[in-house]
């Protein structure tokens, strides 16, 4: 939505420029470059980068035009291209939105490839050709461009502007990013007319950050009714921000984490309100309550909440006519939808067609399949509504302000019992009740008009494993045993999803594969409960082992449940941990001591605690008679742990490697 003054009349002269920044640090001018340029190297730590943005510099300043107020945005970036995997930064595109009458223009769009060639400096300039239009649908168009003459040391350089006159839309800027950079720098000027939040997010300091108040002078046009138009001035205060980051490093992919985009320096605005001359202020900013109050209305959410949906009577009255309670109504509806309907699309928040058409089609988005459980929960008289989030690769939700655009998923709810059940009917292998671990990732919003925060931490989602292994006489060369072992509900996902793809049998032989250094064979193998899909299942075998006619055994207790390899590899680390969730596991092992051998040796028992409550490694093993018992421990209390926290963490499963791989040692008696 686009917004013009009133009072202040319209605005139909260029605004004079509001500030003149002066680039400490950042000399870089469009077009200069010298042979030294290219001597720029990486920094150490970044040494294997691909690419090195030397500097890039971003403002966004208003101006006026004859429709008001405009937004514009001006971008001037350095690359050096170190190797053929960075060739792709040479193709940028950029989004224009437009709407109606009202679009976004880019402006000044220059480009410029440099080599060093026999000791000199040789320029290739982008041809205006090798620019390209890409219109993706009716309100969003892509300008695209391929800067020439690019290999390996290539120095390329572009600039553009973009005139905007959506002024709610003020850009973000990202300080840091795939590849190294020197100098990151963006500049923000508003007049007086228009407050912003801002939103800060991500790690590091900055080398500049600094806020300067001046004043400008603006030349406006007024009218009065029919008579002539007027010329006027305005000196307005104006905010001038700027902020500089030096010397960032490149962002790297790491374990546990939920999306990366989490942790990019970055800084963003929401508008908050319009401040115009002789008028009230008049708020844009809004309320998580008015917000999904707003929902309510809205054409792809309404029909599932407030449409009596007549056509699905006949259907929901049949599943739930036996019935005795809510719970075992939504539990009748909510199969039925997720048996009976596909998912073509995950990650959707708004629904695209009638619930008529997803109803008859028997498939629809994810935010289409769960508005459509709501309307038949709803028809069955219980108390349902739609809820929002933001997945774990989508990213967080900002808490404090009420931004739509962060959310991308929409979950059905129901009242059952004075507490809220969470349903998802877009997965056919989860449970009544049960999330697939990416939508654990902050609180989502249920659209009512209460707003109300439904929490889904991945600290809230625990997740318990329980195994146990037990071998009986060697015999004949051959040791006899058995293995049972009650998976997590999400590795009880990962099995039925692999069983469902490839057979129980193309399963079972991952346990083969890493089970014992002997030869093994397995006998009634067994999945139970692959249907059962609010529990985990049960994976049960038997099995022999033939470790030979040795002198000496070796057995590690843990067979095929030893942790390897530590699963933090980085030595330091500047995010958090967040693993998808609490987790407990057991393992318990049981053996009697072969006739004819006696255990020379036997790993020592120990319990090692982290950060006091928040963790435990128990080893606990024990040897009386001609029996071996074992039980092992590895739990943690919580999901997230804090950067600070990662060099204990990454030390205490140092320890659990180190100690799982301990192996018993029998010896043939004398």
């Amino acid at each position: 939505m686009k917004y013009r003054p009133v009072l202040l009349k319209v605005l139909l002269m260029a605004l004079v420029p509001l500030v003149t920044f002066a680039q400490d640090g950042s000399k870089i001018k469009f077009g200069k470059i010298s042979k030294e340029d290219f001597k720029v190297q990486l920094p150490e730590k970044d040494s294997g980068a691909h690419a090195l943005v030397i500097a890039e510099i971003g403002s966004s300043e208003f101006e006026t035009d004859a429709d008001g107020f405009r937004l514009v945005y001006k971008v001037h970036r350095r690359i050096k291209i170190l190797d053929k995997n960075a060739y792709d930064l040479a193709t940028i595109r950029i989004g224009l939105y437009k709407e109606g009458s009202d679009e976004e223009r880019i402006q000044g769009l220059k480009g410029i490839s440099y080599n060093l060639e026999n000791g000199e400096v040789v320029e290739t300039k982008m041809e205006t050709s090798n620019i390209f239009t890409d219109k993706q649908d009716k309100n969003h168009v892509y300008k695209k461009f391929a800067l020439p003459a690019v290999k390996e040391g290539t120095i390329i350089e572009y600039t553009f502007s973009i005139l905007s006159p959506y002024y709610r839309n003020l850009r973000s800027w990202d300080f840091q990013g795939t590849y190294p950079r020197l100098w990151s720098e963006y500049k923000v000027s508003v007049p007086e007319y228009f407050d912003y939040v801002q939103i800060p997010q991500g790690y590091g300091k900055f080398f500049i950050e600094e806020k300067k108040v001046g004043r400008t002078n603006m030349t406006f046009l007024s009218r009065n009714g029919a008579g002539p138009s007027q010329m006027g001035t305005a000196t307005p205060t104006v905010y001038n921000w700027r902020w500089v980051m030096k010397d960032v490093p490149a962002l790297k992919e790491e374990d546990f984490i939920t999306t990366l985009d989490n942790y990019v320096r970055r800084i963003e605005f929401q508008l908050s309100a319009i401040n115009y001359p002789n008028e009230p202020s008049k708020p844009i900013r809004t309320t998580w309550n008015a917000l999904m109050t707003a929902l309510q209305k809205d054409e792809n959410f309404s029909e599932a909440i407030n449409n009596n949906n007549g056509f699905l009577a006949d259907v929901t009255d049949n599943l739930v006519k036996n019935a005795k309670t809510d719970t075992e109504k939504a539990m009748a509806i909510y199969r039925w939808v997720r048996d009976n309907y596909t998912c073509n699309e995950h990650g959707s928040m708004w629904a695209s067609h009638s619930l008529k058409s997803v109803f008859n089609t028997k498939n629809g988005n994810v935010a289409e399949i769960n508005l459509l459980l709501i309307a038949m929960l709803k028809r069955a008289k219980l108390e349902a509504y739609p809820v929002i989030l933001s997945t774990r690769d989508n990213g967080l939700v900002y808490p404090y302000y009420p931004l739509l655009t962060r959310f991308n998923y929409t979950l059905a709810s129901v009242v059952l019992d004075s507490a809220i059940t969470s349903l998802d009917a877009s997965d056919p292998l989860l449970g009544f009740g049960k999330l697939h671990p990416g939508c654990y990732n902050g609180d989502g919003r249920m659209v009512n008009a209460d707003a109300y925060i439904i929490p889904y931490a991945a600290d809230s989602l625990r997740e318990q494993k329980f195994t146990s292994v037990s071998l009986g006489k060697l015999e004949k060369g051959e040791w006899k045993g058995s293995f049972q072992q009650r998976p997590t509900y999400f590795e009880s996902y990962g099995i039925r999803e692999k069983v469902k793809e490839k057979g129980p049998k193309e399963f079972f032989k991952n346990y083969q594969q890493k089970f014992s250094a002997w030869d093994m064979e397995m006998q009634n193998e067994n999945i139970n409960d692959l249907k059962e899909l609010e529990s985990p299942v049960m994976v049960q075998f038997e099995f022999t082992l033939k470790p030979g006619e040795e002198d000496v055994l070796y057995l590690n207790p843990l067979f095929s449940e030893i942790t390897k390899q530590n699963i933090f590899k980085s030595a330091e680390r500047n995010f958090p941990v967040e693993m998808p969730a609490v987790f407990d596991e057991v393992y318990s092992f049981n053996m009697e001591v072969p006739d004819g051998y006696e255990v020379d040796e036997i790993p020592k028992s120990g319990i090692v605690k982290f950060n006091e409550d928040e963790g435990v490694f128990e080893y606990l093993i024990q040897h009386s008679g001609n029996m071996i018992q074992m039980r092992c421990r590895v739990r943690l209390t919580k999901a997230t742990f804090a950067p600070e926290d990662y060099t204990d963490l990454r030390s205490f499963f140092d320890i659990v490697v180190n100690k799982q791989a301990e192996q018993i040692v029998l010896k043939k008696k004398k």
